[in-house]
């Protein structure tokens, strides 16, 4: 059982998750390593990070909600089908990852999803532009996509702008309703296998469930004062730390 000090501690953390989330996204580079910081093992980290951004999800989503249904390029459904096998097959493929395993390819981890984060955030539009992908590209992409958000998650939603933009998409509020909607079916059928495997730290994980709810309100609320750009500056300076913290020191 954790104590007081560390369940403030991933509380705080999941606030500022949500916070985060709401604004600019990138929450679980802070949730991430304050469950490893109270001294949970990675592959329990990862899960319990997971399952405290289901509230969150769900009221994006619902937020969402008319932006989605003007996404009519493609057949929502089967979008909605190869999220939920690929997040599936990434949540195995992680139970069935040995914590040796894990802890070795967590720096390698850490520095895709910082890459992901600050090109998705920080490339020029003119570079995706130049390349485009076909109906099915985006479905395989997305198959792939899924796969990684079971396993580790961190750059999912810039990983599927990136290739709704390739696709030909430029309304950003469809692209991002989409995007939550996906992301939500992944994390749903992952946290559901996370669950049946018990590799879920409930005290933490019901705590940051409330930590980041209050952020995403909060910050969904305060989206339109805070600028946006200071808090992807500081999540990509956050990545890279993490990065060469992991590199140097390990887990």
């Amino acid at each position: 059982m954790p104590g007081i000090s560390q369940l403030l501690l991933v509380t705080g953390a999941a606030f500022i998750t949500g916070l985060m989330n709401a604004v600019a996204g990138g929450g679980s580079f802070v949730s991430f390593p304050a469950l490893l910081f109270i001294g949970m093992p990675p592959i329990a980290a990862n899960v319990t990070t997971t399952i405290a951004t289901v509230p969150g999800q769900f009221a994006r989503v619902w937020a969402y909600r008319h932006d989605i249904r003007s996404a009519t390029q493609f057949d929502i459904r089967l979008l909605l089908a190869i999220s939920t096998v690929g997040g599936l097959i990434g949540a195995l493929i992680l139970l069935w990852t040995p914590s040796a395993v894990f802890e070795g390819l967590l720096p390698w981890l850490m520095l895709l999803a910082t890459v992901i984060f600050a090109f998705g955030n920080f490339a020029p539009t003119k570079i995706l532009e130049r390349f485009t992908l076909k109906t099915r590209g985006v479905l395989i992409a997305q198959f792939f996509i899924a796969v990684y958000g079971g396993y580790f998650g961190a750059g999912i939603g810039f990983m599927m702008l990136a290739a709704l933009t390739l696709y030909g998409m430029r309304d950003i509020h469809a692209m991002n309703g989409l995007k939550l909607m996906l992301a939500l079916c992944m994390t749903l059928v992952s946290s559901f296998a996370f669950i049946v495997a018990s590799k879920i730290f409930w005290p933490e994980a019901i705590v940051m469930c409330c930590g980041t709810l209050a952020g995403g309100y909060i910050g969904a609320r305060a989206a339109k004062r805070i600028n946006p750009k200071i808090i992807k500056i500081f999540i990509v300076v956050l990545g890279v730390s993490l990065t060469i913290y992991f590199f140097a020191i390990g887990v």
